[in-house]
């Protein structure tokens, strides 16, 4: 288990020489102060750990505008971009709707009242998958999605953050232990 961590972390920080050389050489170069200010490409725990949280975050807002709304987190939380970018792509055509479902269930579960989810067939007569019926069934679900998505969005974005900050500390606390039970042997 711990093997595949560290070379994990070596390769992320293996990476980060090559995105300064990619930096050097196109015309972010003018913009490389602004940008190792903000850490947008270190990858070390606290910015890679940032930049999942951002992804997280960012990956419930619709379509087009999930990686601009990434970056423009990434910055001002001075997270990694690449992983904030990468982590947007749990959400897909797939999962959308059920994110979606679920972002209801929890606007729901905070708003005082009982909150029904609207029945498909109610949009869709026919029960036929339309873009258009996708948009109408979306509008109907109202208020609980609208406070449902940030909601999901901040415990999505905790639980990456969370997830990182375990991942990159596994290997060292294992290191610890297995240097203690070596000592507790010794003696």
């Amino acid at each position: 288990m711990m093997q595949p961590l560290c070379r994990l972390r070596r390769w992320l920080r293996a990476l980060e020489p090559r995105a300064r050389q990619l930096l050097d050489r196109s015309w972010l170069a003018q913009f490389q102060p602004w940008l190792e200010r903000r850490a947008l490409f270190r990858f070390q725990r606290q910015p890679l750990a940032r930049g999942v949280a951002a992804g997280m975050f960012c990956g419930l807002i619709p379509g087009p505008l999930q990686i601009p709304g990434t970056l423009l987190v990434c910055a001002w939380l001075r997270g990694n971009v690449v992983a904030g970018g990468v982590a947007t792509f749990y959400t897909n055509p797939l999962t959308t709707v059920p994110l979606y479902v679920m972002a209801f269930y929890l606007g729901a579960l905070v708003m005082p009242g009982a909150q029904t989810l609207p029945a498909w067939s109610s949009v869709a007569p026919g029960g036929e998958f339309t873009v258009q019926a996708l948009g109408t069934w979306m509008q109907a679900l109202g208020t609980p999605l609208l406070i449902g998505l940030p909601t999901l969005g901040l415990l999505l974005a905790a639980l990456g953050y969370a997830t990182v900050q375990l991942l990159w500390l596994a290997p060292a606390l294992h290191r610890k232990r297995r240097l203690a039970r070596c000592r507790s042997a010794a003696a």
